[in-house]
């Protein structure tokens, strides 16, 4: 690797602190839709602790928006990554073997790409597998009008993105961008189950989640580093990018 692209590299995946509390503050006062995302994001918060909601459905909705979000940038993804990796030789392939390829390739990233989503399942087992949220939700049309709803505009909004048409530098930062905060909430889902913090769990991801979509260049940056230098880092040549002892 050429010394520069290995300087550039190493510089992009170099941790960044959050800055302070004040400039946060700042920050929040300047940004006209961070209480409207709060006040969102706090409402299962207020359901749970007011009028008595299931804690165990709250959870459910929390992990469940950021797999669907996860599977709509994935399914929007893999239409331009089966027409670039298609071989030129075997010719036009028909409708039918497209789709199926299609479903195969978007199955396999969805269970690789989402693996923090599905190893989070053992900690919350008795919330998220429980039969009483199960039966909840089973016996509740508008549960699942909800919940069809949500995936369908996470759908909407990932196709909507133009994907397809991004030059390759724009999309690796933009998929990259969307994906590894993704990626933190699951983590963030699995960290705090770990602890047992199960009481507290639900109001600990609504103000995760308000975090990340209010300041999600510092939730990135102290996880990856510089965010608008994501499409930098190539996790096949990180190794060789390592200096020599």
């Amino acid at each position: 690797m050429p010394k520069s692209q290995e300087k550039n590299s190493s510089t992009a995946v170099r941790p960044i602190a959050p800055p302070p509390l004040s400039q946060h503050l700042r920050e929040f006062a300047s940004r006209p839709h961070a209480w409207a995302v709060l006040a969102r994001n706090l409402i299962p918060v207020v359901g749970i602790y007011g009028f008595g909601w299931s804690a165990a459905l709250a959870v459910f909705n929390y992990w469940f928006d950021g797999l669907t979000a996860l599977a709509a940038i994935v399914a929007a993804l893999v239409p331009r990554a089966l027409r670039e990796t298609q071989p030129k030789s075997t010719g036009v392939m028909s409708v039918a073997a497209s789709v199926v390829r299609g479903v195969v390739t978007w199955f396999f990233l969805v269970g690789i790409v989402g693996l923090p989503y599905w190893i989070v399942l053992i900690p919350l087992h008795d919330l998220l597998l429980a039969n009483e949220l199960r039966g909840q939700i089973a016996q509740s049309p508008a549960l699942w009008l909800t919940f069809g709803s949500l995936a369908a505009s996470h759908c909407w909004k990932a196709f909507q993105s133009g994907y397809d048409e991004m030059p390759d530098k724009e999309l690796k930062q933009r998929v990259r961008w969307d994906v590894y905060l993704l990626i933190l909430r699951a983590i963030a889902m699995f960290v705090m189950a770990a602890h047992g913090l199960y009481f507290i769990l639900v109001p600990l991801m609504a103000l995760l989640l308000s975090y990340f979509e209010i300041w999600p260049e510092h939730a990135l940056g102290a996880v990856f580093g510089d965010p608008s230098r994501l499409y930098e880092y190539d996790p096949d040549n990180s190794a060789s990018s390592r200096p020599r002892r």
